[in-house]
């Protein structure tokens, strides 16, 4: 006889799968987990397939409901807005998720999601690709910047300036990258004559017309225009511009000047030279060396004009130079100490070699020419000038010596050793040319001191040194030149406009 021994744990049940007939433990679907993974979709109600909308201007992606963040592809930031998309994986466990690699040009993103839920009384793990078509759309910003309509802006600075050459607005636009002031800009547009600043808002506005006013001698005139309103609650919107003219004389131009101010400045000569601009004009006769400044109220309440700018300058040769240090006696009025009065005669280029006569002049530039230089300067005795009160001044000189120029400008760009930044603006036509006035405008900065002083140079990576030390011009030294200007991480405006070099 046989004997049993007792079991100490009861024998778990098993079942068959009603589907495939495999042993199972007990459920209340009596199936496998295969067959219910094909009977039941735990992804059901999660879509497969979405839209990201994508500004390409400013490279952001938008979050529903209206914010736009920046993303790097296969970044995480792009995989939770990815995962935000998809409605209903609330329902579900969130296992894992990473992208698929597809092509940066072919608009589409994928990513592998894996979930887990529970159907039947199982929990079942499932894995699915959830592809994303990126769909171009520009964000607020972008559309009130690159839209045509024109109604975005709420304020316009107008900055306008009546001259041959755009130096005095290439100076304004080192001020305003100093001082920071472009932060608040919408857009900036390059127009002919002058810069146009667009704001959403008018005290942004108002601030750059201050600052305007506070660093260049300038007038400016405000308009209002309706845009619409509401009769019920009594609400105008306006649109606002801000006219902004500068004065237009600029550095190293003759101007004349009218009797009332040659008397306001202890009777200078009426025929001078602008040496400066800052908030005053800077004026100084070249035969005394007498100085005196006007602000701009003085200015527009008798204005005068230039009677030589700098593109109708003549090239002369030096002949000889005699200094006048200590002969002439200064009377009353203010003198300049930074320049030496000489007697200096002149020769134009293209007589050298003739039978033509020296021409003598007295002029401020005793203290940096010597015999053989070149000078640009004014030929009064040939020139035409449309000028009434400069045809009633009896007391004319035959040349106005104006500054004094520098060889081989090729290897004086080639060896220059710093850069400026520049505002990337947009021209709304192809009119607008440089004609080198960009190149002048750096030389000026090597030749005047207190010119560059208001604006911040950066020191170039690379630089033709043996250039430079073949060339006799000023040049600036490297103690006064900022670190380099990194391009990778550019600095951008408030709204994102990038900020470039300028060589």
């Amino acid at each position: 006889m046989e004997y049993l021994q007792p079991r100490t744990e009861a024998a778990e049940q098993k079942i068959l799968c009603c589907e495939c007939g495999t042993l199972i433990a007990p459920n209340p679907a009596n199936m496998c987990v295969a067959c219910i993974r094909t009977r039941v979709d735990v992804s059901e109600g999660i879509p497969k397939q979405a839209i990201l909308h994508f500004c390409r201007f400013c490279e952001r992606y938008l979050q529903p409901p209206n914010t736009w963040i920046p993303c790097s592809l296969e970044s995480r930031e792009l995989l939770a807005l990815c995962l935000k998309k998809l409605k209903g994986l609330n329902k579900v466990r969130l296992v894992d998720a990473s992208f698929i690699w597809t092509e940066p040009h072919s608009k589409r993103v994928k990513v592998n999601v894996t979930i887990q839920g529970e159907a039947m009384g199982a929990i079942l793990q499932q894995s699915f690709v959830v592809e994303y078509t990126v769909h171009y759309q520009m964000c607020e910003v972008c559309c009130k910047q690159k839209g045509s309509d024109g109604e975005a802006w709420r304020a316009l600075v107008q900055i306008r300036q009546r001259t041959v050459h755009k130096k005095t607005l290439y100076y304004i636009e080192q001020l305003i990258l100093k001082h920071d002031m472009h932060r608040d800009t919408m857009n900036i547009k390059e127009m002919e004559g002058g810069i146009n600043f667009y704001y959403n808002a008018k005290n942004n506005a108002r601030k750059m017309v201050d600052f305007l006013l506070s660093v260049i001698p300038c007038q400016y005139k405000t308009s209002q225009e309706l845009v619409s309103h509401d009769i019920q609650s009594n609400v105008f919107n306006y649109k606002y511009t801000y006219f902004v003219e500068i004065t237009p004389i600029c550095k190293d131009e003759v101007v004349c000047l009218t009797p009332a101010l040659s008397r306001y400045l202890n009777h200078m000569s009426q025929v001078a030279i602008c040496t400066r601009i800052s908030d005053n004009i800077h004026l100084m006769d070249p035969c005394t060396l007498k100085i005196g400044q006007l602000n701009s109220t003085q200015f527009f309440k008798d204005p005068f004009g230039a009677i030589c700018h700098q593109k109708q300058l003549r090239e002369f040769m030096v002949m000889n130079v005699e200094p006048m240090r200590g002969r002439d006696q200064k009377q009353y009025g203010a003198y300049s100490s930074k320049h030496v009065l000489a007697d200096v005669w002149v020769l134009p280029v293209n007589c050298l070699g003739t039978d033509e006569d020296e021409i003598h002049t007295r002029t401020h530039l005793g203290g940096v020419l010597k015999c053989g230089d070149y000078v640009m300067g004014f030929d009064v005795a040939h020139a035409v000038v449309n000028n009434h009160t400069f045809d009633k001044v009896k007391q004319k000189p035959d040349i106005v010596l104006v500054k004094k120029i520098y060889p081989d400008k090729v290897k004086r760009n080639k060896g220059r050793n710093f850069r400026l930044r520049r505002m990337r603006n947009t021209s709304v036509t192809e009119t607008v040319t440089d004609d080198g006035d960009y190149n002048d405008f750096l030389e000026d900065l090597e030749e005047d001191p207190d010119l560059r002083r208001n604006v911040n140079m950066y020191r170039k990576e690379r630089w033709m040194a043996e250039a430079e030390d073949q060339v006799l011009a000023p040049r600036v030294g490297l103690e006064e030149l900022l670190d380099e200007l990194d391009l990778g991480s550019a600095e951008t405006d408030g709204q994102g406009n990038m900020l470039t070099e300028g060589s």
